[in-house]
């Protein structure tokens, strides 16, 4: 059974994992986002449903 064998797969996962977690990973962190979080704490006024079937 081929897929017991994790040599062929095995290389190019670690591989792409290292890639991802040294090369692009603090890469991606770099970048701002668009739309930063706001410290304004949201206040919205619920009010109960009439449900018509009751």
């Amino acid at each position: 059974m081929p897929q017991l064998n994790p040599a062929p797969w095995f290389f190019i996962m670690l591989t792409s994992w290292i890639t991802f977690s040294f090369i692009l990973q603090p890469k991606l962190l770099l970048f701002t986002s668009s739309n930063p979080p706001s410290n304004k704490t949201l206040t919205t006024k619920t009010s109960p449903w009439n449900w018509p079937w009751t």
